[in-house]
């Protein structure tokens, strides 16, 4: 059972996200060739303040 975790910066629609797992389940379901019911994606959103890229904070640009 595979299981995927995706970090981001918060921010995104209900409907982007739910378009995201739709289609990280269907690559991972074939690539791997397990059923999609068998596919978990954990989406986790932070604040910018949370990500710092390049030595400065996401909040900070």
């Amino acid at each position: 059972m595979p299981i995927v975790q995706i970090d981001f910066v918060a921010g995104r629609t209900t409907e982007q996200k739910r378009d995201m797992v739709k289609k990280v389940t269907e690559a991972i379901s074939t690539s791997i060739g397990c059923s999609e019911s068998a596919v978990t994606v954990i989406l986790r959103e932070l604040p910018k303040e949370s990500f710092g890229i390049g030595g400065k904070l996401l909040s900070d640009k």
